[in-house]
């Protein structure tokens, strides 16, 4: 896998008005009483939003033939907030393999998006691209031995797979039942991306912070989210941010998972 580590994946300009903060804010969750995130003349543009800016970047990966888009899935997902993103506006990118990692029976690339604003990893895990003698990586997160400071309930809402399409990820097994069948799913299900941001905003909440102070963001996707479904998140205050995790009826969907807010 030497001849993927390091590879330039291109760089991309994508600009955006008002709208598309607003409408992502609606779709991870913010009500319209949130004015500071739903209304332009308050506008504060939540930093997640930067990961549908920068999607385009595992998808080149994909469609350079490094692994098969119809098995890999998206393993992990890291944010470092550098400064607040505009209301509207350019933003400049710049994408790398940074890392290759042997797992055995599957390869994990890790694909990083750079900016002026913010880095963004995506570590994609591909079955049966493993096995080539490289290192096995880091590992997860440990879950904190102790118990939880605070528990919240999540509720993702019927249409909001739907509603985050809209924002670029349009993988048809969001939306069309056959193709969830197709991908081994009973049925359409959450962008992992949405079920992680519809967490922040309680979760900021609930630590006394504001969602778009959010500075840095880490989660793994142990399992999948069906629109509806109600998540039950526990998390764990500590010096540098919050350890968090999530599940549903008892089968936990975000693991290893830490957020820090300024």
């Amino acid at each position: 896998m030497s001849e993927w580590k390091g590879r330039h994946l291109g760089t991309r300009t994508v600009s955006y008005d008002e709208t598309r903060p607003i409408l992502y804010a609606l779709a991870v969750g913010a009500h319209a009483t949130d004015l500071d995130l739903v209304f332009e003349e308050r506008l504060r543009v939540l930093p997640t939003f930067a990961l549908t800016l920068a999607q385009w970047a595992p998808d080149a990966l994909g469609s350079a033939g490094a692994f098969d888009v119809r098995t890999a899935v998206h393993g992990t997902q890291r944010l470092r907030v550098l400064q607040p993103l505009p209301r509207a506006g350019e933003i400049a990118m710049s994408a790398q393999v940074s890392d290759v990692w042997d797992k055995g029976r599957a390869a994990v690339f890790d694909v990083t998006v750079t900016s002026e604003y913010f880095e963004a990893t995506w570590s994609l895990f591909a079955p049966g691209r493993g096995g080539f003698g490289g290192e096995r990586g880091p590992s997860a997160r440990p879950r904190p031995s102790s118990v939880p400071d605070l528990t919240l309930p999540v509720q993702t809402g019927r249409d909001q797979a739907a509603l985050y399409r809209l924002l670029g990820d349009r993988h048809h097994m969001h939306i069309d039942p056959a193709a969830a069948e197709a991908a081994g799913m009973p049925r359409p299900f959450m962008h992992g991306l949405c079920t992680l941001a519809a967490v922040t905003l309680p979760l900021a909440a609930a630590v006394g912070a504001h969602p778009a102070d959010l500075r840095e963001l880490e989660a793994r996707f142990a399992s999948p989210v069906f629109p509806g479904d109600k998540l039950a998140v526990e998390a764990w205050k500590s010096g540098d941010g919050t350890a968090f995790e999530a599940s549903v009826d008892g089968t936990t969907v975000l693991s290893a998972a830490h957020a820090a807010f300024a």
